[in-house]
């Protein structure tokens, strides 16, 4: 059983510890901000991301307060 993931796209505010990542989402989505980690392959690939950065993230239905970054635009 496959679940549908939601993509949105949003700018990191700041870096927290343990890869994690305060992410504003875009008006399309309300303007919150969520919790977010970085990917796996984000992270064995040494993809840096700093405040500032625009991310494409990728979220599930159930728990829309967190959510995986898997792209750096």
């Amino acid at each position: 059983m496959k679940v549908d993931n939601i993509i949105v796209e949003g700018q990191v505010l700041e870096n927290l510890p343990n890869t994690l990542f305060r992410v504003k989402l875009g008006h399309e989505c309300g303007e919150k901000m969520i919790l977010c980690y970085l990917s796996g392959k984000m992270r064995k690939n040494y993809i840096k991301i700093l405040p500032g950065d625009r991310v494409r993230i990728e979220m599930t239905k159930y728990d829309t307060e967190r959510g995986r970054i898997v792209y750096r635009v």
